[in-house]
């Protein structure tokens, strides 16, 4: 059983650090989801493409719980995502990774929670700190290693989308301490904090953000940029799969005991 697993947003849409993969449709509560299986220097891995082959699914209709609940079902305990985004931050700029550690939650409606109500029941996730420290940690280190520029930090604006966002509504989220702004981190890293899961975003930033650059986005540029890094990406997955192979040594599987004890809470 997959103990890791990497999410691949946009422009990383194949598992090709991986041997001898297979393909595994996992049938959940929340409906399907397709993973592959395979192996990086003997270790077993899952990889998801979250906008599925080709980017056929816009980040409004990703089926978050399933894609959450299926690696739960595999038994993955550590998960690293990644995401294109734009930058807010003049220091964070087109190329550079961001290890983001916050987010803001401007999504409209998304399915949230695996806890809401019924037999699941109800139940309030604390999200304090909703990307894991250690793995982080892990991620920074591999990239710092390399050379190359790495945010240790930052603050991720998760818009609805699939539009760009407008200049008004970038200039509000800079006020609101946004650092990068994208369309996915939100549920993912909610949902799988619930699921008890180390949970990290490796962000590449592929272009300023409305009224910061004068020119108009495009989804051409930014995949042009994911494409030119794509390969650093890589890199870091690669160099970060291997120092997870043992043990985890931070809290967040603490939160499923907390979760279970506020459930029965709730059913008393």
């Amino acid at each position: 059983m997959p103990k890791l697993a990497i999410i691949g947003g946009t422009g990383v849409y194949q598992p090709g650090i991986l041997d001898d993969v297979r393909e595994e449709v996992v049938t959940t509560k929340y409906g399907r989801a397709k993973v592959a299986v395979g192996f990086y220097e003997g270790l077993e891995v899952a990889f998801m493409a979250r906008h599925g082959a080709g980017h056929s699914l816009p980040p409004h209709l990703v089926n978050y719980r399933a894609n959450i609940a299926a690696l739960r079902e595999l038994g993955v305990e550590r998960v690293v995502a990644t995401a294109a985004v734009g930058s807010l931050n003049l220091d964070m700029k087109p190329g550079d990774f961001v290890l983001v550690d916050q987010f803001l939650d401007f999504t409209k409606g998304r399915p949230a929670t695996f806890y809401d109500g019924g037999e699941a029941g109800v139940v309030h996730c604390d999200m304090t700190v909703p990307y894991c420290p250690a793995l982080r940690e892990v991620l920074a280190r591999v990239a710092d290693s390399r050379g190359w520029k790495v945010h240790q930090g930052g603050v991720y604006v998760c818009a609805e989308g699939p539009r760009f966002e407008t200049a008004a509504e970038i200039r509000m989220f800079k006020q609101l301490g946004g650092d990068v702004v994208g369309m996915t981190s939100v549920p993912e890293c909610v949902l799988a904090r619930e699921a008890g899961m180390c949970y990290a975003t490796v962000a590449m930033v592929t272009n300023y953000a409305a009224g910061i650059s004068p020119a108009k986005l495009t989804h051409t540029e930014v995949l042009e940029i994911m494409a030119t890094n794509v390969q650093n990406m890589r890199t870091i997955l690669m160099g970060t799969l291997g120092l997870l192979a043992g043990p985890r040594e931070c809290g967040c599987a603490d939160i499923l005991q907390e979760i279970e004890k506020l459930r029965r809470q709730g059913k008393e």
